[in-house]
């Protein structure tokens, strides 16, 4: 019933993530544990967006089943991606009409953009995408509307059961993993697109190669963008057919040491902060309008950073 063979490891972390969350509820606190236990809640966002491009299971009902686990564990309606990041973000991909754009508040790409990201384009993305989303559905598509709706509807339950069997458990294996699981992805989306170009073909992404294996490839980015509908197990191979297309240093061997020396290291000295691509090759348009006596339309600030 699985469509990939590869979606055993899926099948896998769902269980992991399951019995740590079953296990600590009973057992108590531990500090070991509980940074694994959030690792896989960061991979659980991964996991939901993998299954909102293509389903785990050929089943719609046991699709249906994985959307309620997904949503209880990643702490959102899973919905939410359809409208905000399927529609939207691979749509325009970081351009100005992108609802979850980087540069939409700065160009910078510093610690405090960086953590501002998350909670910023978020109220974009229920504001502009989701709500706009659900009263189309609800006008045209009810069947789908109310299906959606179930999905909210687990999470409150899900929310209600547990803080008030024991709020302080809530708050430690439901809640705190949740927002990890939200704010992660959020992360991972700013640092894999701020400071690439976004009307290249093959520059638009940064790809980080050390998450792969534990985070189901999403750090082949680039060529997610261009086959979205790409299963997770057959980015590497396609991501060989364009790596050579793609600027060097857009292929980031470590996510963390990519975000040690660029929010890092890069407060305390230029050398290790990220060049805005994008400004770069606006710079550049608007040199070439000023030599052709071409007048210039201001679209961001020219300063390279």
């Amino acid at each position: 019933m699985l469509k990939y063979k590869a979606d055993l490891k899926t099948l896998v972390y769902f269980f992991i993530t399951t019995t740590m969350f079953v296990l600590q509820w009973h057992y108590g606190f531990n500090w070991i544990a509980y940074i694994v236990y959030l690792h896989f809640a960061i991979a659980v966002a991964v996991i939901t967006h993998n299954h909102n491009h293509v389903n785990i299971w050929t089943k719609k009902w046991l699709n249906i089943l994985t959307d309620w686990w997904l949503t209880a564990f990643y702490g959102f309606p899973i919905f939410a991606w359809i409208p905000t990041h399927n529609r939207n973000h691979h749509r325009y991909n970081n351009r100005e009409e992108d609802v979850t754009r980087t540069y939409r508040h700065t160009e910078h790409n510093d610690f405090v953009s960086l953590i501002q990201y998350p909670s910023q384009s978020g109220v974009h993305q229920i504001k502009e995408g989701i709500i706009p989303y659900m009263k189309d559905l609800k006008a045209r598509n009810r069947d789908q509307y109310y299906q959606n709706l179930t999905q909210l509807a687990f999470l409150v339950l899900w929310w209600v059961v547990f803080f008030v069997w024991n709020w302080k458990k809530a708050l430690l294996y439901v809640f705190i993993p949740q927002q990890v699981s939200q704010f992660a992805v959020m992360i991972f989306n700013y640092v894999q697109h701020v400071h690439a170009d976004e009307e290249s073909d093959y520059n638009h992404s940064r790809n980080f190669m050390g998450v792969n294996f534990f985070l189901f490839n999403n750090g082949y980015h680039t060529i997610h963008h261009h086959r979205a509908s790409l299963h997770w197990s057959e980015a590497p191979a396609e991501h060989k057919k364009i790596e050579h297309l793609i600027a060097p240093h857009l292929i980031e061997s470590g996510l963390w040491s990519y975000l040690f020396r660029t929010y890092v290291m890069g407060a305390f000295s230029k050398g290790y902060k990220s060049y805005s691509m994008r400004l770069e090759r606006i710079e550049k348009a608007k040199q070439t309008k000023v030599q052709n006596n071409v007048p210039v339309r201001e679209e961001a600030n020219s300063a390279v950073v």
